[in-house]
């Protein structure tokens, strides 16, 4: 626009002054081998001025011209990745709005037009999977597998995304290449809390205790990992080992295994449970009362009482001793009634278990706060019906089941 102008201006001021040319012509010759060209001054650069703007116009006009053939194959080239990156963020949108089964169907069709091929097929494999589509995660999984080799073609996220995928559908295969995944990425086991969190799953599922024990440390001391799942991790981990000395050896080396753990490790509740768990299911009964005896003993917590009860322990009658002693101190201690009846239930003691649990249930009736729950009252109906008294039974499982 600016050169116009200036183009305008040039030759509005040649118009101009042309007037005073008029009487002092003067002559420009051009002579070329046998033709010869004569003008004046003033036509001369009239045709310059005139010739100067046409060059100028045509130079618009071509460009005009190029710009729009670059921008016509620009649309038509690239209107298929459009498509493509459209339907992949209409199918994060579904995602979000989880419904699973678009958003699969829109990650699947966008991944190869927008060019986003490993995210698309994550994402189309994490739908399907909430979708319990095993088959079709599968088949994600292994296209991505097919667009990338390394790490970092992948990242650390995705790897553990597809990990996790393959560890859900629960399957012997999926768990080997779950396996195989992480033993590819070991090396950032010690510095990613969520692959060690896996690795430790992993092994809990593949029963390698000892390995699973030995990242326990790992797991306690990295903050972002509650002591809740530590305490979860702690359970199976050390009662899959305790388990294993006493079935694949015998009961020497399952004491071994107890006696070689620090002591701090065998003062945590988790621990010492897995412990006297797999001592009462093997009938183990000195080992057992030599731990449990001194706990009884210094009147330990309700919730410490609570976990005994789930020990399966058939020869009681040491620990009965001392809850019975503990009762004659308080008679009205809801904790010891209901881990006497517990006691009693599994030593088949069945009155005394009886005699325990209705005096648990009396104490609310003497308006005392009740202190049994459901899994008290499901004892005595079992207790019940080891004596034959179904009717009354019955009444029980009834009460139980409005808790």
């Amino acid at each position: 626009m600016i050169r116009i102008i200036i183009a305008l201006v040039i030759f509005l001021s040649v118009m101009a002054i042309s007037p005073f040319l008029i009487d002092e012509k003067g002559y420009i010759l051009i002579a070329m081998g046998n033709t010869t060209i004569e003008l004046t001054v003033l036509s001369a650069g009239i045709m310059l001025t005139l010739l100067f703007i046409a060059l100028i116009v045509s130079l618009k006009l071509v460009r005009g011209g190029l710009n729009f053939s670059f921008g016509t194959w620009n649309k038509i080239a690239f209107a298929g990745q459009r498509r493509g990156i459209a339907n992949f963020n209409k199918g994060l949108a579904a995602y979000m709005l989880e419904d699973y089964s678009q958003a699969e169907a829109l990650f699947s069709k966008s991944a190869i037009p927008s060019k986003r091929k490993q995210s698309a097929y994550l994402l189309a494999a994490s739908a399907s999977a909430k979708l319990d589509l095993d088959s079709n995660t599968n088949h994600y999984l292994a296209l991505l597998e097919k667009e990338t080799i390394k790490i970092k073609d992948l990242g650390l996220e995705s790897v553990i995304v597809n990990i996790k995928l393959l560890m859900n559908q629960n399957k012997t295969d999926t768990y080997a290449k779950a396996r195989k995944l992480i033993d590819e990425n070991h090396k950032h086991i010690g510095h990613d809390a969520r692959l060690l969190a896996l690795e430790i799953d992993l092994c809990i599922i593949e029963q390698r205790f000892e390995q699973a024990v030995q990242y326990l440390s790992a797991a306690r001391k990295d903050k972002t990992i509650t002591d809740e799942t530590v305490q979860a991790w702690q359970q199976q981990a050390y009662y899959g080992s305790f388990n294993d000395s006493i079935k694949q050896h015998d009961s020497k080396a399952l004491h071994d295994n107890w006696h070689a753990l620090g002591r701090k490790v065998k003062q945590q509740e988790t621990v010492l449970f897995a412990y006297c768990q797999v001592l009462a299911e093997n009938k183990i009964i000195a080992p057992l009362n030599k731990l449990l005896v001194p706990l009884f003993k210094k009147s330990p917590s309700s919730e410490f009482l609570k976990k005994i009860r789930n020990l399966p322990i058939k020869q009681a009658d040491e620990l009965i001793v001392i809850v019975q002693k503990q009762l004659h101190k308080n008679v009205n201690s809801g904790k010891w009634l209901s881990c006497l009846g517990h006691l009693a239930l599994m030593s088949e003691q069945y009155s005394m278990a009886e005699k325990a649990f209705g005096s648990l249930i009396k104490l609310a009736e003497d308006d005392y706060a009740r202190q049994y729950d459901r899994q008290d009252l499901q004892a005595l109906a079992q207790a019940h019906s080891q004596q034959g008294q179904y009717q009354a039974a019955d009444a029980i499982w009834l009460k139980a089941s409005s808790l």
